[in-house]
């Protein structure tokens, strides 16, 4: 806990315009995961790792945000709460509407949903695998983590018909003490139990101008700009273990089917969503192309945060950086994203640079049982951008714009 944040050192203003970004591309993680499932285990594979992957981690990263921004209570616009800081759903590119009845009844329904822009032209069975198969589980596993008598029920959903339907889908949320809440899944403890689902990260400091909390109303859109600093970087970090607490579960899923296959499709997923994060991650923060850019983003990108988590360390040279990798991390121990990357396997970090010039390429310079170091150098010419991360490019989020929507409204009880 000695570390501070790697978020700490940055602004307001960047840490606002940085959030939506992170929860979109942890969103971005299954464009690059499940294209890999798909291949290896088939639709009907890619859609069980999906379920589990998210009734695994949803959960738990639910509860973590609810105690870090005092998001108190146990009703229908706390459940609300939740998905509008839930990588699941990032906004605009998921736009999630709500409307609160009561405590425990209410609505919320799409008016564009970015993953149906990607499932869509893959045609209807795809679109039944997403919008019926993997979010009834999924979306109940959700509000679960608030409420064990709340059930999430569809009013409509795709496919659309007609085929310009809009919304694209709404959902009623209700609690009812006679609904009997469902067993956990079997595996459940892997992540619920892992190093990232405990690490305790430090409180937000209740100083200072801006937001401390989400403990008012349920708002139409977060605003970020309207949090504080020090909220604003508990959020960064929070989100950041979102993105792993999801590899975690996919990784479970990934072992249900293939143990052997699991650690090559982790780092096929990695690699993919690593290349387009640090791309994003660059264009959103202004930056150029050059060594010192690739150390800042290297420094905020999910993969290696919270640094309470990965313990990573980040160095600029003139015209290189270093990587430091410790081996002993809680994120080595609970077999996360860090743990994919030896001396003999660099690909996401490469990804990674190569989001910010496709000239970057990676070396080992140490490597041992204790720490791995990796040097990232520019070549006199391009490379060709990895198979993974085009896959992963494929998604609309990869070019998805965020647009200021102004002062949010509170959504009182109707």
């Amino acid at each position: 806990m000695s570390r501070s944040s790697a978020f700490a050192e940055l602004s307001r203003h960047t840490l606002a315009t940085l959030l939506p970004e992170l929860l979109l591309c942890g969103h971005l993680i299954d464009r690059s995961g499940m294209a890999h499932s798909l291949a290896a285990f088939g639709r009907a594979g890619m859609t069980a790792i999906a379920i589990e992957e998210w009734r695994l981690a949803s959960p738990v990263y639910t509860r973590r945000m609810r105690t870090a921004l005092g998001i108190e209570g146990d009703g229908v616009a706390t459940i609300f709460k939740g998905l509008q800081l839930d990588i699941g759903a990032p906004p605009q590119f998921m736009d999630f509407r709500f409307r609160v009845d009561d405590h425990d009844s209410g609505e919320f329904w799409l008016d564009h949903c970015g993953a149906l822009c990607d499932v869509e032209p893959m045609g209807t069975e795809f679109v039944v695998s997403m919008c019926h198969d993997i979010e009834d589980p999924t979306f109940d596993a959700t509000a679960l983590a608030t409420n064990p008598h709340a059930r999430v029920r569809p009013i409509h959903r795709p496919p659309r018909v007609p085929a310009d339907r809009h919304p694209v889908c709404a959902w009623t949320v209700t609690i009812d003490a006679a609904h009997t809440p469902p067993a956990a899944p079997e595996n459940a403890g892997l992540v619920a139990n892992s190093a990232a689902a405990r690490l305790e990260l430090p409180a937000v400091d209740h100083d200072g101008p801006g937001l401390p909390d989400y403990a008012g109303p349920l708002l139409s859109d977060l605003r970020f700009a309207d949090f504080s600093h020090s909220a604003l970087v508990r959020l960064a970090d929070e989100v950041c273990l979102q993105h792993h607490l999801l590899t975690l579960g996919f990784l479970v899923a990934v072992r249900e089917l293939d143990p052997g296959a699991a650690v090559d499709i982790c780092r096929k997923q990695f690699t993919g969503i690593a290349g387009l994060t640090a791309e994003r991650l660059r264009n959103a923060l202004g930056l150029g192309d050059d060594p010192a850019a690739l150390a800042r983003v290297l420094r905020l990108h999910p993969a290696w945060n919270p640094l309470h988590y990965t313990d990573i360390e980040v160095s600029a040279r003139t015209d290189s950086v270093l990587l430091h990798l410790p081996r002993h991390s809680p994120s080595i121990t609970d077999g996360a994203w860090p743990s994919v990357i030896d001396a003999e396997h660099l690909e996401p970090v490469e990804a990674m640079a190569r989001g910010v010039n496709p000239r970057f390429f990676a070396r080992s310079t140490t490597s041992g049982d204790h720490s791995l170091t990796i040097e990232l150098a520019l070549a006199p010419t391009p490379f060709r951008e990895a198979a993974e991360v085009a896959i992963t490019r494929f998604s609309t989020g990869a070019a998805f714009t965020f647009t200021d929507r102004g002062i949010p409204l509170p959504l009182t009880v109707r």
